[in-house]
């Protein structure tokens, strides 16, 4: 049996993922770590870092396992909440979560868990970890959760070899329901208690609030992009990879202003809410923003052209495999599963290899592509990589 340290983060899932580890005989101890103390833009009623805590505590102590404590605060806000600001500030959209696990849970909290003589550690994630001999070496690889509602493979879709190497993932077998049943049985402190949401370890927050800390609110114009925009027709006639993969551009000449905003650099394509203008039959989407001219461009109905997409691109430099050897040489294609968001199902695509990186065309045009999102492709129930979306 080995020496496993789990993150307790005061939840249900990686309370179960204890009490697991622990019927199985392993030697498990239970960590918690502090990542953030500013409540700025928090909303009322999400649950402060203190509770989580707390409950963390009453689970180490029912299972009768030692209970250690880390502030990784200041490794949060450089890795994590720094990258997001910029980001937003280029008109991106990052997935704080992904760069969460990959920064914080399985490298600087993995450095802690081995000072105190881990063999592994240990989350609550829904998703499951394979190995096998491949040439002499074992090779990890990183499965979907058998939960399909719950399936988390997403969020860990930057993990490397070395990374896998360390990871367990006790509850990736369980749905959701015998998660609870299990805590309830073992009367832990976090049966009832809700799942978390928002930004990984900061909670449900007013998103303009929170990133008023570095971005300032500047007002801007709304215009509205009829579906009978002439140049979308140009867009759809090009059939190359790169033509396909290109968003869509505007100006404000191409639409009429219905509105004002308090900075473009706030918002994301696909988004609906937040842009306070009634009044229409169906809801306005954002379907284009420019931070340069503080511009947002929204769309009528959730089938607006300006919406969906063909493809995407992902550059060389941001192509992480998770095996390294299956990664496609330049002039290769491959067809895949893919997902550009969490709970998103996956969609049939084929990935181009070029020399400037990699290109991704749907089956179908996919809604609300935006630079800055993780996409990560899939084959079966393995992620076999994931990138950074730059156009």
């Amino acid at each position: 049996m080995a020496k496993v340290v789990v993150g307790l983060s005061g939840g249900v899932d990686s309370s179960v993922a204890a009490w697991l580890l622990k019927e199985q005989g392993h030697e498990v101890i239970g960590l918690f770590m502090r990542n953030w103390h500013d409540t700025t833009g928090t909303l009322e009623g999400d649950c402060p870092w203190y509770d989580d805590q707390l409950f963390a505590e009453l689970v180490a102590k029912r299972l009768d396992i030692p209970f250690h404590y880390v502030d990784l605060s200041e490794q949060y806000r450089e890795r994590v909440v720094e990258y997001m600001f910029a980001e937003y500030e280029r008109g991106r959209t990052p997935n704080p979560d992904v760069l969460c696990n990959r920064e914080i849970k399985f490298d600087v909290f993995l450095r802690e868990a081995l000072k105190l003589g881990a063999e592994y550690v240990a989350t609550g994630h829904y998703c499951r970890k394979g190995e096998q001999e491949v040439g002499g070496r074992t090779v990890y690889s990183l499965l979907a959760g058998t939960d399909g509602n719950k399936d988390q493979s997403y969020f860990l879709c930057q993990l490397t070899q070395e990374q896998l190497r360390y990871a367990l993932f006790p509850i990736g077998h369980l749905t959701k329901p015998e998660v609870r049943k299990i805590a309830e049985e073992q009367k832990l402190a976090t049966a009832k208690r809700k799942d978390s949401q928002g930004i990984c370890f900061v909670g449900k927050v007013d998103l303009p609030v929170f990133l008023q800390q570095k971005l300032s609110a500047r007002k801007g114009n709304i215009h509205e992009i009829l579906p009978t925009w002439p140049k979308y027709e140009r867009y759809n006639a090009d059939t190359t990879l790169e033509g396909m993969a290109r968003p869509y551009s505007y100006t404000v000449r191409d639409g009429k202003k219905i509105g004002e905003h308090n900075g473009a650099h706030f918002y994301t394509i696909g988004q609906r809410k937040g842009l306070g203008i009634g009044g229409r039959k169906q809801s306005l989407f954002i379907i284009g923003t420019d931070v340069a001219t503080n511009t947002i461009y929204v769309g009528e109905g959730d089938t607006h052209p300006g919406l969906y997409r063909r493809a995407l691109k992902v550059e060389s430099q941001e192509l992480h495999w998770i095996e390294p050897s299956e990664r496609l040489a330049v002039g290769e294609q491959r067809r895949f599963e893919v997902r550009i968001r969490y709970r998103q199902p996956l969609q049939n695509a084929t990935m181009y290899m070029q020399e400037d990186g990699a290109y991704i065309l749907f089956d179908t045009p996919q809604r609300g592509i935006a630079a800055g999102q993780f996409v990560a492709w899939y084959d079966g129930d393995k992620v076999v990589g994931s990138g950074v979306i730059s156009a």
